[in-house]
């Protein structure tokens, strides 16, 4: 039986179709994302506009082909930050059911951070008693501290990239006044996390921000899921590639290969979360994972076959 599972999320859509038996994923059958930057303008205007909706609506469309193409039996679509604080969110999903045939949950922060979670930590098992997990998004960023599948502690802070980027960094490159802004932004949101918990954890950071820097870092000429995934982010390779970055305009950014087309002008900001995270938690390295909510709305729904 094929499933597949779709991540809207404030800056990507992402689709995962995988093969299950027995209750078990026994194969990946497809997976991509896109940038579709469906949170533009909805942290200041708490509103999806119609440009959105039919940029959005035009790249589910392809997801449903796809599924079809497949043969896939069961489709789950869950929205989160971007759809949560958007007035319009209920427009929105109407038009994307009616239009396509696609209906989207909206899930609520704790539960995007328990499944982002399960699905972080999902290629990861037996390598530690304690893991954490912390999800960069667009308009949030989720925080998880758990013992395998058990969770001991989950946060999701109203802190992602593209809301501190039009938030904050709004010039390119980013003056030196907007840069300690977002400094402290970023802390204060960090100071009711359980940051001495952390450090002791088997640290797993999920989403686009941490696959781009795991690219960059090893100059991979194209995306390669094998090299990205499980790979080790040193915390003072990180600052580096901030150094390489915050001076740079976003044409510039644009330029490197390893910098999907939509990330150049939100890079710069999720870096910044990433290294008040690891600063704040007193982590020295941090193991990179390209799986994420995707793969927990899969477990979630075989847990609820079972």
């Amino acid at each position: 039986m094929k499933i597949a599972s779709i991540d809207i999320g404030t800056n990507t859509i992402l689709l995962l179709i995988v093969e299950v038996s027995n209750g078990k994923i026994t194969s990946v059958v497809h997976d991509e994302q896109v940038i579709a930057r469906l949170g533009k303008g909805v942290d200041a205007d708490r509103m999806i506009n119609r440009e959105t909706f039919e940029r959005a609506a035009g790249f589910l469309r392809r997801y449903k082909n796809t599924c079809d193409d497949f043969g896939v039996e069961k489709i789950r679509a869950v929205g989160t930050s971007a759809l949560r604080d958007a007035a319009n969110s209920d427009e929105f999903i109407s038009f994307i059911r009616q239009s396509i045939g696609i209906s989207i949950e909206i899930l609520t922060g704790d539960d995007e951070a328990r499944w982002t979670y399960r699905g972080g930590i999902s290629e990861f098992q037996g390598r530690a008693d304690k893991y954490s997990v912390i999800d960069i998004g667009g308009g949030s960023t989720e925080i998880i501290i758990g013992d395998g599948s058990a969770i001991h502690s989950k946060v999701s802070l109203d802190l992602g990239s593209v809301r501190l980027t039009e938030r904050i960094l709004k010039t390119s490159p980013p003056e030196h006044q907007e840069l300690i802004e977002a400094h402290d932004v970023i802390h204060s949101h960090l100071r009711g996390v359980q940051t001495k918990e952390i450090a002791s954890t088997y640290a797993v950071g999920v989403a686009g921000t941490l696959t781009t820097l795991a690219a960059l870092h090893q100059r991979l000429p194209a995306y390669d899921r094998e090299k990205v995934s499980g790979y080790t982010l040193e915390y003072v390779d990180v600052c580096a590639m901030f150094g390489l970055l915050k001076d740079k305009t976003v044409s510039q950014i644009s330029a490197l290969p390893q910098i999907s087309p939509g990330r150049e002008d939100i890079i710069v900001a999720g870096i910044m979360i990433l290294m008040g995270y690891l600063e704040s938690c007193g982590l020295k390295k941090i193991t990179v994972s390209d799986r994420g909510l995707r793969y927990g709305m899969i477990y979630r729904e075989l847990e609820n076959d079972r």
